[in-house]
C-alpha cells in the first residue's frame, strides 16, 4: 500500500503537524492489523529523515523518496492491474485546473518504476478517485467529475466509457449525478459511494438535520437501487451514516464522508471527524460486510483540511 506523507509545510501551514500525526496513525493501522507492507512516500527530501524515525519501529514499512506536489496518491498514482504486472496511468491536470502542483503529473510513473513496471500512458484526465470497481468489470463514477469540460472537454458519456473499457477493461459503468458539496475534486464518487462486496454499494443516509448532503445522499441510493452490474444482477445499497455537517474554521461546509475509508488486507479504516456515535454507527454497519477484517475508526480531521482522506492518500499495488 503506497501512502503520501504530508511535508509540504506551504500547503499545509498550521495543519501539518497534526495531519502528520493523522498520517502516521493510518501508517502503523495498515502496518500492524492491516497487514500491509507499506511504502510511504515523501516529497521533500528534508522530510526522509523525520519519516525514517517516525517508523523506526514498525515492521513492513518503507520510506521512498519521491517527487510531488501533495500527498493525494489516489488521484496521482498509477491504477494497478490483478498483480503489479501491469498499471495504468494517466494525465493530471490539479482536479480541473485548481491545484497544479510542480511533479504531481509524474507520479504514477515514480510509483510504478519503483514496482518494476513502466504504466501505461492514457492520453486523458482522470484521478483515481473518480472512480470506484468491482473487481469484475463495473465502475461506479460520476457525470459531475468525469463529464465535466474542465478535464476532457467534449466528453460524452459513450466516450468516456469507450475510454474507460480500453484503459481498464470498464464493461459497465454507473453514472451518478452530483458529489459532496464543496467538493473541489467536482464530485469524486469515492466520497460518495463504494463497492463494499459484488452486487453491493455502500452509500451514505444523512446523520442530523443539518447535514448539507442529505438530498444528494438519497438521490444516489435510489439511482443505485436502480442500477444493475455487468452480469445484470441488482444493486443492492447498504446505507452508512455520514459524519453530518463538518465546517472549517470559516464555518463552511467541508466534504467528510465516511466512505473515503480505506481497505486493507486485514482490516478497514474508517475516517472519523469528531462525532465519535457518527463512526461507531458507519464502523458497525461496514462490518456487515466485511466479517474477516477488523474495523478501525481513526480520525482524520487535520487530513481534511487539505481536502480529502484515507482513501485519497493511498493507492493499492497488488502483491
Amino acid at each position: 500500500m503506497w501512502v503520501g506523507w504530508p511535508s509540504h509545510a506551504e500547503l499545509w501551514e498550521d495543519d501539518l503537524e497534526a495531519a502528520q500525526a493523522e498520517v502516521e496513525a493510518l501508517v502503523r493501522a495498515l502496518a500492524g492489523p492491516g497487514r500491509e507492507q507499506v511504502r510511504l512516500l515523501v516529497g521533500k527530501a528534508e522530510a526522509l529523515d523525520d519519516a525514517d524515525a517516525r517508523f523506526a519501529d514498525v515492521e513492513g514499512v518503507t520510506v521512498v523518496e519521491g517527487q510531488f506536489g501533495d500527498i493525494w496518491l489516489r488521484d496521482t498514482g498509477p491504477i494497478f492491474g490483478k498483480g503489479s504486472e501491469a498499471a495504468a496511468a494517466f494525465r493530471f491536470n490539479g482536479w480541473g485546473g485548481k491545484y497544479e502542483l510542480p511533479f504531481d503529473d509524474t507520479v504514477a510513473e515514480q510509483i510504478g518504476r519503483a514496482a518494476g513496471i513502466e504504466p501505461d500512458r492514457n492520453d486523458f484526465i482522470l484521478e483515481g478517485g473518480a472512480l470506484d470497481h468491482d473487481g469484475s468489470g463495473t465502475i461506479l463514477t460520476t457525470r459531475q467529475c468525469l463529464l465535466n469540460p474542465n478535464r476532457n472537454a467534449g466528453w460524452t458519456e459513450a466516450k468516456a466509457e469507450e475510454a474507460l473499457a480500453e484503459a481498464l477493461d470498464a464493461r459497465k459503468v454507473l453514472w451518478l449525478g452530483d458529489g459532496l458539496l464543496n467538493d473541489h475534486t467536482d464530485g469524486h464518487v469515492d466520497n460518495l459511494a463504494r463497492f463494499v462486496a459484488p452486487g453491493i454499494v455502500a452509500a451514505p443516509i444523512a446523520w442530523g438535520t443539518k447535514d448539507p448532503n442529505a438530498d444528494v445522499y438519497d438521490a444516489t441510493a435510489r439511482a443505485l437501487s436502480a442500477m444493475t452490474d455487468v452480469d445484470g444482477g441488482p444493486i443492492h445499497v447498504l446505507r452508512i451514516p455520514s459524519p453530518g455537517l463538518v465546517v472549517n474554521d470559516d464555518e463552511k461546509p467541508v466534504p467528510a464522508s465516511h466512505m473515503n475509508f480505506l481497505i486493507a488486507n486485514g482490516a478497514v479504516i474508517v475516517p472519523s471527524y469528531g462525532d465519535e456515535t457518527a463512526a461507531r454507527l458507519a464502523c458497525e454497519a461496514l462490518a456487515t460486510v466485511f466479517p474477516d477484517r477488523e474495523i478501525i475508526a481513526l480520525p482524520s480531521t487535520a487530513i481534511l483540511t487539505g481536502g480529502g482522506s484515507f482513501h485519497c492518500i493511498t493507492q493499492q499495488e497488488p502483491a
